[in-house]
């Protein structure tokens, strides 16, 4: 192993030994990853929704066309009955 690698593996040893040993640092360790994965999903719902993406635009225009022809279709029908 190259020094890089030590210096990491020690890091990573410290903060595995403190998670251990110290309740509190435990408890901020899981809300920090709570933390992390929460604004992941957010970051990731607001790219799925962004009505400025353009894929989101087509999803929304097709769905609306969609719906249109629908009702289009059941007022037509509802005409001739």
């Amino acid at each position: 192993m190259d020094s890089p690698h030590i210096i990491l593996f020690g890091f990573f040893a410290v903060v595995a030994y403190f998670i251990v040993t110290d309740e509190s640092v435990a408890a901020a360790f899981v809300y920090g990853l709570k933390l992390v994965s929460i604004n992941i999903r957010r970051h990731w719902w607001w790219l799925l929704n962004n009505p400025k993406n353009p894929v989101v635009k087509y999803f929304i225009h097709r769905r609306s066309m969609r719906l249109a022809k629908e009702l289009v279709e059941e007022i037509n029908k509802n005409k001739h009955t």
